[in-house]
């Protein structure tokens, strides 16, 4: 007999919900400028504010993919443990999870005075044999927005959530 399916009513009763969080302070450039630091792009669109001026876009600027790294530190607590409080999780078995790829689209540039709101949405879950056991795949849309209603962009995520050893 073949195994159930790990997509229970509860799960599947995610599809569709629409969460949103939002960044209670400006990006800021000293974010903009760490940033650019840890990825280890030298640009001096990000941090110099004579040259930024300059440009066609008249003042510092995020690199592209800042934002979407920003995604679980906009307007989220953290537990106790460190983790943060709204990250997706899956009932037991499904308590591991990698992450399965990103589809970034970018429509403008985040400033430093930009103050973020995120919404994000599971769109699909379906299952996959792999190797070893059934894989649970959950595609999150997620929308990035200023605070004049502008978006800054979108990211298609993928999590791939796997049964815990023993299960």
């Amino acid at each position: 007999m073949g195994q159930e399916s790990f997509i229970t009513p509860e799960i599947a009763d995610m599809i569709g919900k629409e969460e949103v969080f939002s960044s209670p302070e400006e990006i800021g450039r000293a974010t903009i400028r760490r940033f650019a630091v840890a990825v280890g792009d030298p640009n001096p669109l990000y941090r110099d504010e004579e040259f930024a001026r300059k440009t066609r876009y008249g003042g510092i600027i995020a690199p592209p993919t800042m934002i979407f790294e920003l995604n679980y530190n906009i307007g989220v607590e953290l537990e106790e443990d460190g983790g943060y409080a709204d990250r997706i999780t899956l009932p037991p078995p499904l308590t591991n999870f990698v992450r399965g790829g990103n589809e970034y689209e970018i429509f403008q540039p985040v400033r430093p005075t930009d103050k973020i709101t995120v919404k994000r949405k599971i769109s699909e879950i379906y299952e996959k044999k792999g190797k070893t056991s059934t894989l649970v795949f959950v595609i999150i849309e997620i929308r990035y927005i200023n605070q004049e209603g502008e978006f800054l962009g979108t990211n298609r995520e993928t999590l791939i959530f796997m049964p815990s050893k023993g299960s």
